[in-house]
């Protein structure tokens, strides 16, 4: 599953890349994916509506089996 989680990661990066932002997976843990926003996206004040509008939609349409994908906290 971490390959599949990657990949579909790997799909939406271009996008934000576009707007000068960036992710960074971190892990899998019990079916919810962690990753870290980077660059224009840490910070951002539309960074929930992407990630839980964009990127996870995205990533579960991609692998069913994942409940959630959350912000890693530092």
């Amino acid at each position: 599953m971490h390959e599949k989680v990657k990949k579909a990661l790997e799909s939406i990066r271009p996008a934000l890349q576009a707007d000068g932002g960036d992710l960074k997976f971190i892990r899998l843990d019990d079916h919810v994916v962690y990753i870290e926003l980077l660059a224009a996206c840490n910070g951002c004040p539309m960074a929930t509506i992407t990630l839980k509008q964009g990127i996870e939609r995205i990533v579960k349409m991609q692998v069913p089996e994942i409940t959630a994908v959350e912000v890693e906290q530092a």
